[in-house]
This record gives C-alpha cells, sequence and structure tokens, in this order.
C-alpha cells in the first residue's frame, strides 16, 4: 500500500497555490541559493510534499530531506503575491515525514538530546540566577532562551541586565519554549514543552523573551522582545563612545525578529542612541534582508549548505565596507561569528547603553 502524507485536506490551498506557481520566488530562497537545485526551491520543496500529499509519489529519506531544507526565515513568503506560508507547510510535513520514519538522523538526534539540552539550560539557568536583579518572586518574568543561555551566557547576563534596568527585578523562566523539537517534526514533545513553560508565565504581568524565535511561537501566551519593549524606553539608553571607534556599525535584519515578528524600527532606534547616529545598513534590509542560514534546524541536517549562507551574509556585510555587524538572534549570532567578520549582539550594546553614568 502507497504511503501518503496528511497534509492535503490542511494545507490544499497553501501547496496548489506553490505547485501551480512558475517558480517566481526561487531567488527568494537561501537554501536554494545557497544549494542552486530545482528541487530545494520553494517550488520544489512544496511540490514534492505535495506529490506525496495526493499518493502520486512515494515518500522516501530523499523526498523528505527536502522539507528540512528550509531555514523559516519566511522570506518566499515576502515575495509571494499570496504570502503564501511556505515554513509552516513544510513544518507540518516534516512532523508527517517524522511519523513515516523517514526523517534525517540529524533531526532526530535533536529530539534524542533534548532533554539533556534542557538540563543543560536549567544548570545554566541556575547560575544566571545568581545575577543583581534576580528575584523568583518578581512580577517581569524573563525568558532568555536555550541559545543564549548555554551558549552565550555573557548576553544572557546583559539581559537581565537590561531588562533589571528598564523594569525592575525579573524573575527567570525555567524552560524551553520547545521549538528545536517543533522544528525536527516532534509536534507532541513540542506541546508538552510549551504547555509546561506557559505555566511558569501564566497571569505575569510582564512576560520578556529575549530570543526573537522564542518569541514568535509565545507570541500567543503575552511574550514581547526585548528590543520592542526596551525601544518604549529609549530614554534609558545612551552613547557608547567605543562604538565611534568603528569605520562601521551596520544592523542586520534577524528574520524571527524582521519578518516574523515585523519589529524592524525598534533594533534600529535603539542603535541610534547608542551610536548617536542612525546606524549603517546592508545591501538588502526589513523584509528584503538576506538569511543567516542559522533556522530551521539547518546547521545540523545540512551544516555546509546553512555555512553557505552565513557567508552570503558575511560578504554583504564586505561589499558595503565591513566594520561591526550588530544581530539580535542567538542563531544568527552563532552562524555569522569567527568568520572574520566581528559580530556583536544587539543585547549587548544595550548593556553598555543603559549603564548609570558619571555624569
Amino acid at each position: 500500500m502507497k504511503r501518503t502524507l496528511a497534509l492535503l485536506d490542511q494545507s490544499r490551498a497553501a501547496l496548489e497555490t506553490c505547485g501551480y506557481c512558475p517558480k517566481l520566488c526561487r531567488a527568494a530562497c537561501p537554501v536554494s541559493e545557497a544549494e542552486p537545485r530545482d528541487s530545494l526551491t520553494p517550488w520544489g520543496k512544496m511540490s514534492l510534499a505535495w506529490f506525496a500529499a495526493r499518493g502520486d509519489v512515494e515518500p522516501d529519506r530523499d523526498l523528505a530531506a527536502t522539507a528540512w531544507a528550509c531555514t523559516g526565515c519566511f522570506s518566499c513568503r515576502e515575495h509571494c503575491d499570496h504570502r503564501n506560508e511556505v515554513a509552516h507547510t513544510l513544518g507540518a510535513a516534516r512532523a508527517e515525514f517524522r511519523a513515516l520514519g523517514l526523517a534525517p538522523a540529524a533531526s532526530e538526534a535533536v529530539i534524542a538530546g533534548f532533554e539533556a539540552q534542557r538540563h543543560a539550560t536549567a544548570e545554566a539557568l541556575a547560575a544566571l540566577a545568581r545575577e543583581p536583579g534576580v528575584q523568583a518572586t518578581a512580577d517581569t518574568a524573563l525568558l532568555v532562551g536555550c541559545g543564549y543561555a548555554t551558549r552565550h551566557p555573557a548576553q544572557a547576563r546583559s539581559a537581565i541586565a537590561v531588562t533589571t534596568r528598564l523594569f525592575g527585578a525579573v524573575r527567570l523562566v525555567d524552560g524551553c519554549c520547545g521549538l528545536p523539537l517543533l522544528l525536527a517534526g516532534d509536534r507532541a514533545g513540542f506541546a508538552q514543552s510549551l504547555s509546561r513553560l506557559s505555566e511558569q508565565v501564566r497571569g505575569a504581568p510582564r512576560f520578556v523573551v529575549l530570543d526573537p524565535g522564542c518569541a514568535l511561537v509565545l507570541a500567543e501566551h503575552g511574550a514581547k522582545t526585548l528590543v520592542e519593549l526596551a525601544a518604549t524606553r529609549l530614554d534609558a539608553f545612551h552613547r557608547v563612545p567605543r562604538l565611534a571607534e568603528y569605520p562601521a556599525v551596520r544592523w542586520q535584519d534577524p528574520c524571527k525578529l524582521g519578518r516574523g515578528l515585523g519589529i524592524y524600527d525598534a533594533p534600529r532606534q535603539l542603535l541610534s542612541r547608542a551610536l548617536g547616529r542612525a546606524p549603517e545598513e546592508l545591501a538588502r534590509i526589513r523584509g528584503e534582508a538576506l538569511c543567516s542560514g542559522g533556522g530551521g534546524l539547518l546547521p545540523q541536517t545540512m551544516p555546509e549548505v546553512a555555512a553557505r549562507i552565513a557567508e552570503r551574509r558575511l560578504d554583504e556585510h564586505r561589499q558595503v565596507g565591513g566594520g561591526l555587524l550588530v544581530t539580535g538572534c542567538a542563531s544568527s549570532l552563532e552562524s555569522l561569528q569567527n568568520r572574520g567578520v566581528e559580530v556583536a549582539d544587539l543585547v549587548s550594546i544595550l548593556d553598555e547603553a543603559s549603564r548609570p553614568t558619571d555624569g
């Protein structure tokens, strides 16, 4: 009996819209730009899922792998006249391919290692709980995100410092929103993790999230990014003199913060306070911004392609003059660091810009 996907009922319009399209958004996809194959364009990935859903082709590992060839950057949606939600549909396809036992091994490894990752995050948060301003009963709940907590603790400490200066004492949310599980196709695991975390923030007067990927999946639970909240209190930030040493300071629009949450002005306003002027820009910005290659589990499932995407973003930075590149996302920070360009996280700059001055 031929195996099929149950996608057709819930995603028929999205699949057909892409399937009948003449590949007009192919240049919008960072994956197919880095690995030029028709099967990796938005049209190709959606068409293959559509064919599998209809039973026209037998799903196998090669076909299933195309659903993971997506960073979830939403660039194809921005270039689509129909605003088709390709990333969400491919996410649903991942879950169904996984149910058939066809998920990539690297994706399954993320699920297998999630419990260990959760424990590592809890240990990192226990250390961060000793930072000034952290109180277990504070009204403001702060989620720094697993990536920041375990791999970028300095930026996590900066987030605590900035949040406490703006809003007073904070309590750290202990847990993970489960986004890695969602991206790996484990929807049950994601729902369980999300439920566990949402219980911690239920009734919190203010729920602040550092990582935009976490904020995106937690939006319906009242999550607000630290960046957007900080921009409502611009007077709390002052100029950072050391930034004048750079020939240019450029903002890199993270996909989840920009195209995902629609937050473009807030980080630029905050950087302007720290610089004393508007930051320089890359050639492609806002809705047209290039992806850094760090999302969608692509660094795990297609590491070489993810690296090429990151280099493309950095090449754009070099071509317009270089300098300091500033981002605001844990996965972007990881993708862009240690590649011959100085990269900083916006929260580190906000930490400096909000410290009390002698004057």
